[in-house]
């Protein structure tokens, strides 16, 4: 299985961290903070950016096709995917809605979860008001099944390292399913976590891809490097 994880240090002028590039895809690590597709707030969408790196790039007039496959929370950092056509896009549409794609994701939470590997099986009920999602241990009217599989990576000195396996992909769930089993990540208010980040990220990150290239058909795995933060590096 290759391994598409660039230097780290391959960024540009419009502050990308480029970690896989051909003519049909272009996989970034997104920043914590950033937004991928536009919202109420105006804020300038990384997807725009994105657009702005190809234009600038290979010098394209006009506008520039960018899809956007799928997406991270605001204040969650990591691999995000775009695709640079529209067989790109309808292919990976695909594989994403068919789930036949891993997501390995890194949590930093501050106690120790009841066991170091354990399948989380819960019901999401999303408040949209409060842009939250409530797990609950059996289903309840209008949630949705989530599950996830974890295992405790790393003890650091006052934190734990987890990895996420993803099994399904809905609103905030590994934030709710953490939470609800006493661990919610670090910096994350909403989810119970007792003070925030200054930044206003959470400690949690899109680490690994891995999917079947929508063209090339060969599958490759893609992987971003975490955020700079003593945290973040004592995890490595």
């Amino acid at each position: 299985m290759p391994d598409h994880n660039q230097d780290p240090t391959h960024s540009n002028k419009n502050n990308l961290q480029v970690l896989y590039e051909d003519n049909h895809l272009l996989v970034v690590n997104k920043r914590a903070g950033d937004l991928v597709q536009g919202d109420k707030t105006g804020d300038k969408p990384l997807s725009e950016v994105v657009k702005s790196y190809i234009a600038e790039k290979y010098n394209k007039p006009g506008a520039v096709y960018l899809g956007v496959v799928h997406r991270l929370d605001r204040p969650t950092s990591g691999v995000v995917a775009f695709a640079r056509t529209s067989k790109a896009l309808s292919r990976l549409n695909k594989l994403f809605a068919a789930r036949e794609t891993q997501k390995t994701y890194w949590a930093v939470v501050k106690n120790m979860p009841p066991k170091t590997s354990e399948r989380l099986v819960h019901f999401l009920k999303r408040n949209p008001k409060q842009n939250k999602s409530y797990a609950h241990t059996k289903e309840v009217p209008d949630s949705k099944r989530a599950v996830l599989t974890y295992t405790v990576l790393k003890e650091l000195t006052n934190y734990y390292l987890l990895e996420i396996e993803l099994e399904t992909g809905r609103h905030h769930q590994i934030r709710s399913q953490l939470a609800a089993i006493g661990c919610p990540i670090k910096g994350d208010l909403k989810y119970g976590f007792d003070r925030s980040n200054k930044d206003g990220s959470i400690h949690l990150h899109a680490r690994h891809l891995t999917f079947v290239h929508p063209v090339q058909k060969k599958e490759i795995t893609i992987t971003a490097p975490p955020p700079e933060d003593a945290i973040w590096n004592a995890c490595l």
